[in-house]
């Protein structure tokens, strides 16, 4: 396997773990907690940014073969994920705005991925 395949994909991993993080993040603020300590100090947050971390972590380590200027297309897949992931989740609406946004996004990366 190519070693820049294995390395897109850990970037991609990252985003997708990611939007993860943002779908806790998002089901955490609709709670309502007692105080603001306890808003901000639950497992759910500490948890959501832990993960964050670990996509940081990740983005960093897939650089040390991606070439800087693929980051951004990589990147824009967390859009798609989140989407999904708010669909399923959160029984968020998928619009007619969203699904052109999400295909605009892959068509995109398609462009930008023929060489």
């Amino acid at each position: 396997m190519n070693s820049l395949v294995l390395f897109m994909g850990i970037f991609v991993l990252g985003v997708f773990i990611s939007s993860v993080a943002q779908i806790i993040l998002k089901k955490s603020a609709e709670k309502e907690y007692p105080n603001k300590i306890r808003e901000y100090l639950n497992v759910r947050v500490i948890v959501g940014y832990a993960i964050f971390f670990a996509a940081t972590l990740c983005s960093v380590y897939a650089y040390k073969v991606v070439p800087l200027s693929y980051g951004p297309i990589l990147e824009s897949t967390g859009y798609i994920f989140v989407a999904v992931l708010s669909w399923i989740f959160i029984k968020e609406k998928i619009t007619l705005q969203k699904a052109m946004g999400i295909i605009i996004i892959i068509v995109g990366i398609a462009v930008y991925s023929i060489e």
